[in-house]
């Protein structure tokens, strides 16, 4: 069901032939990467972390960045604390493997890792583990009502 609240979300923007149903995984970096024969970086990953009991919120990143803990308490007051597998769909809206930004219960925010930046596209998740949105930061930007741009990625 999150495939098809991802595919009616970007219907409604006439984007819907922008999200791809693929014949292999996209529930993990690596996977997605060789199903859609791109490079890593490439994937945006979708991390859900919760802030307290009553907030939640998703950062996108470069596929092969990691949260730095110290950035991460820097920018939102708190020790990282990722939201366990098996609450994700209940907290975000979308299972592991397929959490991405569009289509998210309406208390969730979204905050884009400058990891991203600099790509002409990227392929976020688009609601199931065999799914992605081809875009552009900037579209991911628009689309994913993001909170805004921030910097918690790991130097590599």
């Amino acid at each position: 069901m999150s495939l098809e609240r991802v595919k009616n979300y970007f219907s409604t923007l006439g984007l819907e032939k922008r999200v791809k149903v693929l014949n292999g995984s996209s529930a993990t970096v690596e996977q997605a990467a060789q199903t859609l024969g791109c490079k890593p970086e490439k994937i945006a990953k979708t991390m859900s972390f919760s802030l307290n009991e009553s907030q939640n919120l998703l950062i996108v990143m470069a596929g092969d960045a990691r949260v730095d803990n110290k950035k991460y308490k820097s920018f939102f007051g708190k020790r990282a604390k990722m939201i366990p597998k098996e609450f994700v769909e209940e907290a975000i809206g979308h299972s592991p493997g397929g959490v991405c930004p569009f289509a998210i219960n309406t208390d969730v925010e979204v905050y884009l890792d400058k990891t991203l930046e600099n790509f002409d596209w990227i392929y976020p998740a688009a609601g199931d583990s065999q799914s992605a949105v081809k875009l552009t930061p900037e579209e991911l930007e628009n689309y994913s009502s993001a909170k805004e741009w921030i910097d918690v990625a790991k130097e590599q």
